[in-house]
């Protein structure tokens, strides 16, 4: 089994010797990046909206970014490379638990009507990224998914749902941002109706050069 505990912990003091201790891992972010799946992916703050904290280290980010051949300034990377991979390694706690639970638990991909272990790091092919990316891709697509605009770019969110799951993807100037599980999808869309138009879920505005 993958022991991401200890690897998360190493990461805080050795972040290349935490990414070398998973060997699929970092095989995975160089098939990411020789199959240039990176530019599917919109910029992405590290700084949680929820507790204001990052949710890895600077080390680890920027390292994360070295191997994926990737140019990004602290705190604002690529939202693919930090939400697959780096929250594999974040020791952050939130309000909704750990940020890898996502991708450890069912819930996500049950909500796509998925699969239990359709987005488990797995030394396999396709990436994680690869099957996230897909999945999100199909449900920003439907017609059901919103549109709407903050800060001079488009947006888009899509709800979907599967039995006793639920989920939301985001996307901004038509990158993908995000995809996690959500409780009451309903109150999602409520809050996102009552308030001013704004970027959401760690989303940044994103510049020509952005990776």
């Amino acid at each position: 089994m993958i022991d991401l505990d200890s690897a998360a912990l190493l990461a805080e003091t050795d972040p290349a010797a935490a990414l070398d201790s998973l060997p699929w891992l970092t095989d995975a972010i160089a098939a990411d990046t020789a199959a240039g799946a990176w530019s599917a992916w919109g910029p992405s703050t590290v700084i949680d909206e929820n507790t204001g904290a990052p949710v890895i280290g600077r080390g680890l980010f920027e390292e994360l970014h070295r191997r994926a051949g990737l140019v990004a300034a602290w705190p604002v990377g690529n939202g693919g490379l930090i939400h697959c991979y780096g929250y594999l390694l974040s020791r952050a706690e939130t309000p909704y638990g750990l940020k890898r639970d996502r991708w450890l638990t069912p819930d996500l991909a049950r909500a796509y009507g998925l699969p239990d272990d359709a987005f488990a790091p797995q030394p396999a092919a396709p990436t994680l990224s690869t099957r996230v990316a897909a999945a999100m891709s199909r449900a920003l697509a439907d017609s059901a998914s919103v549109e709407g605009s903050a800060d001079g770019v488009g947006t888009r969110v899509a709800f979907v749902s599967h039995g006793s799951s639920s989920a939301v993807a985001y996307a901004v100037a038509d990158r993908l941002i995000t995809t996690f599980p959500v409780g009451d999808p309903g109150a999602v869309r409520a809050e996102i109706a009552a308030g001013p138009p704004r970027l959401r879920w760690n989303a940044v505005t994103p510049t020509p050069d952005a990776s």
